[in-house]
């Protein structure tokens, strides 16, 4: 990594076959805009749990896109943060108390 007007290089390795693998380095030759990249490899990687503790792999939330999505997630961020700020023990909303309440066992259960 160079610093100020000093030249740097970065040689990039890859063993890999796989067609995003030869994705991501393309993308890296040719862009050094880290949001551009993030937002690659988020759609090559898929966004993981948007809510739980996984990171990678297959989304739980197969109807939106995160990079193409991203104003109507955050408005349902905003709702369920009202819901929860008038009815914060969802007494009620008991269908949505009830759905939370299944997601927290099914993550306690994948933790153990």
């Amino acid at each position: 990594v160079g610093r100020g007007a000093a030249a740097s290089h970065c040689l990039l390795i890859n063993d890999s076959r796989a067609p995003q693998a030869r994705q991501r380095l393309e993308l890296l030759v040719r862009s050094s805009d880290g949001f551009e990249i993030a937002e690659m490899d988020l759609r090559l990687r898929g966004p993981g749990q948007v809510l739980g503790t996984r990171q990678s792999g297959l989304p739980d939330l197969a109807l939106a896109s995160l990079t193409d999505d991203g104003d109507v997630l955050d408005l349902a961020r905003q709702e369920a943060s009202a819901i929860l700020e008038e009815d914060p023990d969802l007494q009620r909303h008991p269908g949505l108390e009830r759905a939370l309440s299944e997601q927290r066992q099914a993550e306690a259960a994948r933790l153990n």
